[in-house]
């Protein structure tokens, strides 16, 4: 009898038929991430990984923090956070105080002027 070779039915691609049995696993080394809320994250990363991220997302949503120092750490980001100029801050570097009172009034005596002309206007044709 001819023993059958052939691989039908066998999920070609589905399934690996390798083993595992002289195959080690890469070293790791396992970062404890905490959020403030408590929550405990382990995350297992290489040992010879670069960078290895101070902050992790919780499950919470917040930001975690490394609970300890490991080889290979990111380094903090130091640098100045930017201040956020608002219309206000363009504004005062090109005009003082003084200038923009004098502004004010100046169109403030304008639309006081319409105004008084839009009602000159309608007491004379009522």
């Amino acid at each position: 009898m001819i023993q059958d070779t052939s691989m039908r039915g066998t999920r070609l691609g589905a399934l690996s038929y390798e083993r595992d049995d002289n195959v080690e696993p890469a070293e790791r080394c396992i970062v404890r991430y905490e959020c403030e809320k408590g929550h405990a994250t382990l995350v297992p990363f290489f040992v010879e990984a670069e960078d290895i991220p101070l902050d992790w997302s919780c499950r919470c949503g917040r930001t975690a923090h490394a609970a300890h120092s490991v080889p290979n750490m990111a380094e903090p980001d130091t640098t100045p956070v930017k201040h956020v100029r608002s219309h206000w801050d363009m504004l005062m570097e090109r005009r003082t105080i003084a200038d923009l009172e004098k502004l004010m009034a100046e169109r403030l005596s304008e639309i006081h002027a319409e105004f008084e002309a839009e009602e000159h206007q309608l007491a004379r044709t009522a």
